[in-house]
């Protein structure tokens, strides 16, 4: 098990967030992606505080239900690790170091750069290729998680009779999706310039707000906003419990003034927290336009959200669906997958570790 790689054998793609478990199986014929299995199991309150697992066994029954309910046979899993328990560095090395020295240059190289000891977190390494400046250095991509947040992981996935095959970096499983979505949809032409694609997961406490520039993430940033905020928004409007608050967004049957005096205040505040990840990662960076932003997360199967964020920015924006091009197994219910397809897009790219 490692923070990269993933091998031959098949994984199940597990996303453990803060207020569901989602779990996913992507298989092949030639070139061709199927899904052939997919679960969702919500996490009982308090079980994930900032992203940290407080309760690996209620995460891990958790699991065992998303499992249950997608009737994947899969055994070995990927999973992810998020937030400020993450840190990652791109580093130059000399590139006629030997193969047998590199981890421990890379390892004195990297303890100038983690604020902690590296005896406190997992770490790996991924030799990226010829630095950009010259062909006699290498770049080098070093990743650290805190070794609790990481054990934790592991201790949910084997509560849940699972194999941990790979502990991902989450940022890196939502660029795997990406990847793929865009060698689908746009089809990459040699000579082109690299597109510059912003996505926007919006989780129910936390959103990600991350931009890649062709096929590698050069940016990455949390807030503080999720869909939680429009729950708690119904809940204090309509005096209902946060659980009917919860079933209600998801179902409707919400009085009429639900759209005006909730969901489009959200949707507006939204679009201005979306507006100024934007501006920030413009005034850190040399990029000066971004050419899709693309919406993942279960809010932003929200109507009319992506609407009101591409007024907002002026970006073409749409809803992430990494399935659009997929055929499905025979029990999968095509709508109720395209309805759930913008909350697994991290699931998605763990689950593209089975064709590393």
């Amino acid at each position: 098990m490692g923070l990269f790689g993933g091998g031959t054998v098949p994984v199940l793609g597990v996303d453990i967030s803060g207020g569901s478990v989602k779990v996913l199986e992507l298989g092949k014929s030639g070139s061709a992606m199927r899904v052939a299995a997919y679960g969702i199991a919500p996490i009982p309150p308090d079980a994930i505080v900032d992203k940290v697992i407080q309760n690996p066994e209620a995460v891990g029954e958790s699991i065992v239900k998303a499992v249950q309910r997608s009737g994947s046979s899969l055994k070995h899993a990927a999973a992810a690790v998020s937030g400020s328990n993450v840190f990652t560095r791109t580093i130059q090395v000399a590139a006629d170091i030997p193969e047998s020295e590199l981890e421990g240059q890379i390892e004195l190289e990297a303890e100038q750069y983690f604020p902690v000891s590296l005896e406190e977190v997992n770490m790996d390494f991924n030799v990226l290729g010829p630095a950009p400046d010259g062909p006699d250095r290498n770049e080098v991509l070093i990743v650290a998680a805190r070794s609790d947040t990481v054990d934790n992981r592991v201790a949910a996935l084997e509560h849940a009779g699972l194999l941990p095959k790979v502990i991902d970096i989450e940022a890196f499983a939502i660029e795997n999706a990406i990847a793929m979505m865009m060698a689908e949809e746009y089809g990459q032409v040699e000579g082109q310039e690299k597109q510059v694609v912003a996505v926007v997961d919006v989780g129910s406490v936390a959103t990600g707000f991350s931009v890649l520039h062709g096929d590698r993430i050069v940016y990455n940033r949390d807030e503080a906003f999720g869909g939680n905020q429009l729950t708690e928004n119904i809940q204090q409007t309509f005096g209902i419990s946060y659980e009917e608050a919860e079933a209600a967004k998801k179902q409707g049957g919400l009085p009429d003034n639900y759209e005006t005096e909730v969901l489009e205040p959200f949707k507006h505040t939204m679009a201005q927290q979306i507006s100024r990840s934007i501006q920030f990662f413009y005034s850190s960076s040399h990029i000066t336009n971004i050419d899709f932003l693309l919406l993942a997360g279960g809010t932003s199967a929200t109507p009319g959200v992506a609407e009101a964020v591409e007024e907002h920015v002026s970006i073409p924006t749409s809803v992430a669906n990494p399935f659009a091009n997929m055929s499905t197994a025979a029990r999968i219910s095509r709508e109720r997958l395209n309805g759930d397809a913008p909350s697994l897009l991290v699931c998605c790219g763990l689950a593209l570790r089975s064709f590393d």
